[in-house]
């Protein structure tokens, strides 16, 4: 039988703290910085992995999505740290002494401070700098990890810029992309005018900055150069990366913006990533579309902590859209809620599976699915203040308490596991 993979995501610097040579971490803690709070020492998972490892484990899941830290592996250019290449081998090692397969990112948005004053993701210094970096994790650990994805919702930039001028405008919600952002206007153009001193440069391009077209092609050559280097070193390595997708429904007169809309999110990117061996999908809603573009949820329509609409079946349809398109393995890498009503959490995860489900019965080739997040985490430019979790953690005492929601993902869905 061919084995469906459970788990659930994190990412490196939304939970394992004091992550010190990082870009996020320089804008948190700036004066006019953008972010509601620092990430700190976040959830400690650094130093308690092994005990939210155990979590999972204990209720049945069977993989763990993660992601390693690159500016831990190279903290300054061209120096890689070795200690933290064994760290990092300690987990993969600790997920398989527990009975769960690890799935890496290489870069889930955060990247080492040095990057951003070369230029960042918007120069072509990225490309090769990138792939030497992951050649060098596939080299070290590739022989333990069946599937490796380079860069976390690789369409993120583009998203970002879609909606900045709308920004500028006041016109922009939280809602509008899959990702804790700032809308406030003033708070925004300080924060620029700071980073440009910290980081050196005119132009900050971290990962979350707005990319036009053209250096949305240069984030997809290091994708491309990312993957070389993998499979050079690691050749039995699965690789892709994620996309951030939602599920576009057009209305009436809708329908030839709402094909716009997926051109810009997966179609402009589909060349670059048609022969990778799996993609990561990554969805938490729709979108409904009129002839002018997205509408806001109506009034009477429930919404998340992220400001957009609690619709769980999003994740079904957009895993059946993108099987049509997309020849390789799928594995729904992002999908969760943002609540503080975990039994409202508990009926989305169902929702959702059986979406994703339906899809595979139906002959789309999906692999999996994770659950964002393991626990409450650092949600960007949001701070702490969204509750995606399974687990939830007191930042006081750093205590792990886990929802019903773990046990609803891990236990509830036994028969899944191998279909």
């Amino acid at each position: 039988m061919e084995k469906f993979y459970i788990g659930a995501a994190t990412a490196a610097h939304q939970v394992e703290g004091n992550n010190t040579h990082c870009d996020y971490w320089v804008m948190e803690n700036m004066k006019h910085s953008t972010f509601n709070e620092p990430s700190g020492i976040c959830c400690d998972h650094y130093n308690r992995y092994e005990e939210d490892i155990q979590l999972m484990a204990d209720v049945g899941l069977n993989a763990y999505r993660f992601s390693i830290e690159w500016a831990r592996i190279e903290p300054v250019e061209g120096q890689l740290d070795q200690t933290e290449v064994e760290y990092y081998r300690k987990v993969i090692d600790c997920c398989y002494a527990h009975g769960l397969q690890p799935i890496v990112t290489l870069m889930h948005f955060s990247s080492p401070g040095w990057l951003i004053r070369k230029g960042g993701w918007g120069k072509e210094y990225v490309v090769n700098a990138f792939a030497k970096y992951a050649g060098f994790i596939a080299k070290e650990l590739g022989g333990k990890l069946p599937y490796i994805a380079t860069i976390n919702e690789a369409n993120m930039g583009y998203q970002l810029k879609k909606i900045s001028a709308d920004v500028m405008k006041a016109n922009s919600r939280e809602g509008d992309v899959q990702v804790g952002v700032q809308v406030d206007i003033k708070k925004i153009l300080l924060g620029m005018i700071e980073q440009m001193w910290h980081f050196k440069t005119f132009s900050v391009n971290t990962f979350l900055s707005p990319r036009s077209r053209e250096q949305e092609k240069i984030v997809m050559r290091a994708h491309q150069a990312a993957k070389a280097a993998i499979k050079a070193n690691s050749p039995a390595t699965k690789v892709g990366l994620t996309l951030s997708m939602f599920d576009y429904q057009p209305t009436e007169n809708g329908a030839e913006k709402a094909a716009q809309l997926w051109h810009e999110d997966f179609g402009f990117y589909l060349p670059y990533i048609r022969s990778d061996d799996f993609l990561g999908v990554q969805n938490y809603s729709r979108k409904i579309v009129d002839e002018k573009g997205a509408v806001p949820p109506a009034k009477d329509v429930p919404v998340t902590q992220m400001g957009y609409e609690d619709y769980p079946a999003a994740i079904g349809n957009v895993v059946r859209k993108i099987s049509h398109e997309f020849p390789g393995e799928l594995i729904v890498t992002e999908n969760g809620i943002a609540t503080d009503d975990d039994s409202r959490r508990c009926e989305f995860i169902r929702e959702a599976i059986a979406g994703v489900l339906a899809a595979k019965a139906d002959g789309a080739n999906v692999k999996g699915y994770f659950y964002w997040s393991l626990m409450d985490n650092f949600e960007w430019q949001s701070g702490f203040d969204k509750t995606f979790g399974l687990i939830a953690v007191d930042r006081a005492t750093q205590k792990r308490s886990p929802k019903s929601s773990l046990a609803a993902l891990g236990k509830h869905f036994p028969a899944i596991k191998e279909t």
